[in-house]
């Protein structure tokens, strides 16, 4: 009996994080669809300060920018330990208990100018570390309004710097 609530409450967690039925997998070309923006100006250097500060909104710490081939890469990391969850996997299994610890968001942008108009690629990816520092899950994030946002914090620092505010 014990066993089966212990599956039951290790299962609990994954079961709601698993996609509905009626959610069809993305292609490829719909996730680079919403990845990527164009914007009305050939300033490499002003969009790619634009990205850099959007990551820095989004509060992730920028690790990496080269410009000459237009790439930025940032990442944040977050505790997701749940006690409970950690206390009951320990009881039930010990030392060799296992459980999520901490999450890392990674995010990189390609920024490319191109008849006029300067082009960006941007991706998310969470990972989530257990108590080993082993890799539980790795996902892209595929939601096309966290896109949506980023860019749009990208529009509005770009406007920003044009008008000199």
């Amino acid at each position: 009996m014990k066993k089966l609530l212990f599956l039951s409450l290790a299962l609990l967690p994954t079961a709601c994080m698993t996609p509905s039925m009626d959610e069809a997998p993305k292609t490829q070309l719909q996730v680079r669809e919403f990845q990527t923006r164009s914007f009305e100006t050939g300033k490499t250097d002003d969009v790619l300060s634009a990205v850099v500060e959007a990551f820095q909104d989004q509060g992730l710490m920028v690790k990496n920018v080269v410009p000459q081939v237009g790439l930025v890469s940032a990442n944040k990391e977050a505790d997701v330990e749940d006690f409970g969850n950690a206390a009951l996997r320990t009881i039930f299994l010990g030392q060799h208990a296992s459980w999520q610890k901490n999450m890392i968001v990674e995010a990189t942008a390609n920024v490319k100018t191109f008849h006029g108009k300067t082009k960006v690629r941007v991706t998310f990816q969470r990972k989530i570390l257990n108590n080993h520092g082993g890799t539980d899950e790795v996902n892209t994030i595929e939601d096309p309004k966290f896109y949506q946002e980023f860019f749009d914090k990208v529009g509005k620092s770009i406007f920003i710097e044009k008008q000199k505010i």
